[in-house]
């Protein structure tokens, strides 16, 4: 401003005194006395004066005061301002591109795992002792295409294969979500809770155990208040094989087909958040005797591979199970547990009924709040992370897992597991886990020197990224 005042002020006077010495002399001689060039004198004397002022003030005024350019605005108002054709790159984690109402999110997923499983001298198996994976390497992509429509797709390399995970097309109007392709058929809260989300390193044995996995179906979500509604039709995972000799995956054409739903009750009460949940499941296996059903599941730590609890080759054309989910969170503090029933059905025998369940307590150190949305716990964000004065958000978890593979004629064993974690996530998408968990099995599948009843420790370590 002070650049301006002074020129602008030095031309209207020499404007003025041109135009007066140019003006026609009957003009100068009726508008110019003496009188009255005395007094346009003193106006034009009392004008710099006022410049001279405003100057000394400008001088004075610190720089914060001044007025801030157009082009200063901050990056929400020049994000609105933006012409919706406009493309934008955002981040994440990782980028995100968006135009208009079309999207793109990279997203990717690195974990590594390492632990120690400490069992009786007396057992010989491969599993005991150290052992380390990576557990899963995950890229790909989410986005929208506008018009409601949106999609993701996830490629994973785990367990020394290459399988697709979330891979579907979705559709979003008001309160309803409509999704086609792979994906969670909605079989319990544990197994929905995303893998870097969770309390503890492994979900609850019963999820491994009964076999739950994304599958190719077509669903439909409801959504309004504190309801939520969901509901699909199912058949094989994308990633199952023909050649699937015990039947791990499903049936040998990939036809199986099942009906699912779920209905979750989400309340709030002040600072409390609840969450009652309810489950059932029906499937038709859609194969031969011959590709018998088989159930059974690990020491708690992935990379040792022995399954101490199984059952025998069942013959079965299908199962039912259902389950129940009670959680909630009040700031810092969660609990949550769930019960799940499984019923194999064998044609010409009775069926056995399975039974799992879990139920925990975990608390924020640090004081942050476990995210929940849409029926399911997310991650915690921490409020000072590593880098801007902080340590970062820790939280600790206490759960009870017990799972039982016995009932009529099959013995496939029990367990009773206390699992103890800690999680440290220094900065958002990075989090370091060290779980211990000791575990009593009984009718154990892997004895140790003839007996079947027995305890293992395990010490559990993992590193992992999701953006």
């Amino acid at each position: 401003m002070r650049p301006i005042l002074r020129p602008v002020m030095g031309r209207l006077a020499a404007g003025t005194a041109i135009a007066l010495a140019m003006a026609p002399a009957p003009l100068c001689a009726q508008a110019i006395s003496a009188a009255e060039a005395d007094a346009l004198r003193a106006q034009i004397a009392a004008l710099k004066a006022q410049v001279d002022r405003l100057e000394a003030r400008l001088d004075s005024a610190p720089a914060a005061s001044a007025p801030v350019a157009a082009s200063a605005a901050p990056p929400a108002q020049v994000a609105q301002a933006r012409p919706a054709s406009d493309s934008v790159i955002g981040w994440k984690g990782g980028p995100v591109f968006s135009k208009g109402a079309a999207s793109f999110h990279v997203k990717g997923r690195i974990q590594y795992d390492a632990g120690l499983l400490m069992t009786p001298d007396s057992i010989t198996d491969r599993a005991k002792g150290y052992s380390n994976e990576l557990r899963r390497l995950r890229l790909g992509g989410e986005g929208q295409l506008g018009g409601g429509f949106g999609y993701k797709l996830e490629l994973e390399l785990s367990d020394n294969s290459v399988d697709l995970v979330d891979t579907f097309i979705t559709y979003e109007k008001g309160k309803w979500l409509v999704t086609l392709g792979n994906h969670n058929s909605f079989q319990s809260l544990d197994e929905l809770i995303g893998d870097t989300g969770g309390s503890v390193m492994e979900r609850a044995a019963f999820t491994d155990a009964f076999g739950f996995e994304r599958r190719l179906g077509l669903s439909a979500q409801y959504r309004s208040g504190i309801v939520l509604a969901q509901a699909g039709i199912f058949s094989d995972s994308a990633d199952s094989l023909t050649n699937d000799a015990d039947g791990a995956d499903g049936g040998d054409e990939n036809n199986s087909y099942g009906v699912d739903g779920r209905v979750v009750l989400a309340p709030r009460f002040g600072k409390t958040q609840l969450h009652f949940g309810l489950s059932g499941h029906w499937r038709d296996f859609q194969r031969l005797a011959e590709n018998p059903q088989r159930y059974r599941q690990r020491a708690y730590l992935h990379s040792a591979n022995s399954r101490f609890l199984a059952t025998a080759n069942i013959p079965a054309d299908g199962e039912s199970h259902y389950g129940l989910e009670l959680a909630g969170e009040r700031g810092p503090l969660w609990w949550a547990g769930e019960a799940h029933w499984l019923r194999v059905s064998r044609p010409g025998l009775a069926d056995p009924t399975f039974f799992g369940g879990y139920g925990e307590v975990g608390y924020v150190l640090t004081g942050e709040t476990r995210g929940y949305k849409n029926g399911i716990f997310g991650i915690v964000k921490p409020d000072s992370p590593v880098g801007s004065g902080g340590w970062g958000a820790l939280q600790a978890t206490v759960r009870y897992d017990y799972l039982s593979l016995n009932d009529k004629d099959i013995v496939g064993g029990k367990q009773n597991g206390i699992i103890a974690a800690l999680v440290w996530t220094p900065v958002e998408y990075l989090r370091f886990n060290v779980n211990y968990a000791h575990l009593d099995y009984t009718d154990a599948a892997i004895l140790a020197g003839g007996k079947s009843d027995y305890g293992v420790d395990v010490i559990g370590w993992r590193a992992e990224l999701d953006f």
